[in-house]
């Protein structure tokens, strides 16, 4: 049958099955009994059918596309979700989009025109934020929009994050609790959310225990930044003693400086802290203390939101933050 159109009509004649039956076959999460796949997908298999996604979507007003929008990816927790998020959907039967965006207003709302003209189901921003414009159109087409990693003051959004507040005081008790005096902090990205809980939690934990922060630096969540971040907070005489990082991947450039540059021992003359635990923080290179990022339950989380959105357009948006372990490794504790 080279070069015909294989149609569901000639698939249920093979298989002995209604045509009804081999649409259930192929339409995620439809009842149909094992024997009835087995003989559908056998004949389906024989003739070389595929099923008309487009057409389906056409019929049924939903395309099982979710559009799944990030940032940058030098950051190693965002691959990592990115695939976590991307195999669940599709095990969920939905099709994924990924969609690359500057961290700017408007390059992520022409970003997300874009996914709203693919005739998405459901939108996943992760590490980014959208307008309050683009949210109330999303709202009015009925298309859910879920933030990962990030929260923003929107009734509109769902958001699922870790309890980065929590986790900011966590690091702050374990320098104190260390016996770390003159205590740091370099910041990521000042318009994050994550970045502006992290530092809260840690500067209430430092006021809680009577330590005032003694010195601050940001980074942007870039390497290079991060760099030149630690180049300026240690090239004094008087430098910090321990240092919070925002994020692994700028703790890692910072411990580049540190004792590559200026030839400082961790944590003999500085300790450093990270967030995130991504699988490099746990290398025989770093072996960094950090915030653990409770990301499988985070992505469930995020996918189930989403869904259940997408099934029951009437279900009201989610707030949920997630709390994550503090893992002390090598960099904080003194010998």
């Amino acid at each position: 049958m080279a070069g015909e159109k294989i149609t569901s009509s000639q698939v249920a004649r093979l298989a002995g099955v209604s045509q009804s039956a081999v649409s259930r076959v192929f339409t995620p999460g439809a009842s149909v009994s094992p024997k009835t796949a087995d003989k559908v997908r056998a004949a389906a298999n024989e003739l070389g059918y595929r099923p008309n996604v487009l057409a389906r979507s056409l019929i049924t007003g939903k395309s099982r596309i979710i559009g799944l929008v990030v940032s940058y990816l030098n950051n190693q927790f965002y691959p990592e979700v990115l695939e976590k998020l991307s195999n669940g959907l599709q095990a969920k039967g939905y099709h994924v989009l990924v969609f690359m965006a500057a961290q700017t207003a408007g390059n992520i709302d022409e970003v997300l025109e874009e996914i709203l003209d693919y005739q998405a189901d459901g939108i996943v921003l992760a590490s980014v934020a959208m307008s309050s414009e683009l949210a109330l159109r999303s709202h009015a087409a009925g298309v859910p929009v879920v933030l990962f990693n990030r929260t923003q003051d929107n009734d509109l959004l769902s958001s699922i994050t870790a309890d980065n507040v929590a986790g900011g005081r966590k690091v702050a008790d374990h320098l104190v609790q260390a016996g770390y005096q003159r205590i740091a902090y370099i910041a990521g990205w000042e318009g994050a959310s994550t970045q502006r809980d992290r530092e809260t939690g840690f500067r209430e934990g430092l006021a809680a225990a009577g330590v005032q922060l003694f010195a601050r630096e940001e980074g942007d969540f870039h390497f290079e930044q991060a760099k030149l971040a630690a180049r300026r907070m240690f090239s004094v005489d008087d430098r910090p003693d321990a240092v919070f990082v925002c994020n692994d991947h700028m703790a890692f450039a910072v411990m580049d400086v540190l004792r590559d540059e200026m030839q400082l021992r961790v944590p003999e003359d500085v300790a450093v802290v990270g967030y995130d635990d991504v699988p490099a923080a746990a290398w025989g290179a770093y072996k960094l203390t950090t915030v653990r990022q409770p990301a499988n339950r985070m992505v469930e989380e995020t996918i189930t939101t989403l869904l259940t959105q997408i099934e029951h357009d009437d279900t009201p948006p989610r707030r949920l933050s997630i709390d994550g372990p503090l893992v002390v490794r090598s960099t904080s504790v003194k010998p």
